[in-house]
């Protein structure tokens, strides 16, 4: 009676194991579905607002959208968010971008960004063994609403451009510059 009481305790254990494996795939699918979803409405929403972002995308290697980066600070600022690497508007990897910043700063907010990337040697640089930091390795410009407006894709020859978008709440001093971006593998 004492080893079939204890086989099937053993039996139980196992199923349970299996069904939270099972259950953890499940929800790591979940996850990256989710977040490859935002991913592509954000560069929709992007695209609509922003017609050199739009121009840009069919030239791009590859494009890395983080839908919401949360910014908070005072004195010693820190900012955290996660996104996808869309190639043909497919997610094919996922990453966190990270930064912290000192200074004169107040506040919290929370915004997207998009970077497009040009060609494969500016993109092999993301997947670095200790990631990739903004501003070094292949050159990033930062494009603004008015560059935005006056720019062409003709006349475009830097390996990276990034855009800013969908800011909400009050903070001084949002930019990409020092921010460093890690694969993850959505849990």
């Amino acid at each position: 009676m004492t080893t079939t009481l204890m086989a099937g305790v053993l039996a139980g254990a196992a199923l349970m194991c299996a069904a939270h494996s099972v259950l953890a795939q499940d929800k790591g699918k979940t996850e990256a579905a989710e977040l490859a979803r935002a991913a592509q409405t954000a560069l929709k929403q992007l695209d609509d607002s922003v017609p050199l972002a739009k121009e840009l995308g069919p030239k791009a290697h590859a494009i890395l959208v983080f839908p919401k980066v949360t910014k908070a600070g005072l004195g010693i600022g820190g900012q955290y968010g996660e996104g996808a690497l869309l190639k043909g508007g497919t997610a094919v990897a996922y990453y966190k971008t990270t930064g912290a910043s000192f200074g004169l700063q107040a506040g919290g907010q929370q915004y997207g960004y998009a970077m497009v990337f040009m060609n494969a040697t500016a993109l092999a640089q993301l997947d670095k063994k200790d990631g990739f930091e903004v501003g070094v390795g292949p050159s990033v410009v930062l494009v603004d609403e008015g560059m935005a407006k006056t720019t062409t894709t003709s006349t475009l020859k830097d390996d990276i451009y990034a855009f800013v978008f969908g800011q909400k709440g009050l903070m001084a001093g949002l930019g990409i510059q020092g921010n460093k971006i890690t694969k993850i593998t959505p849990k």
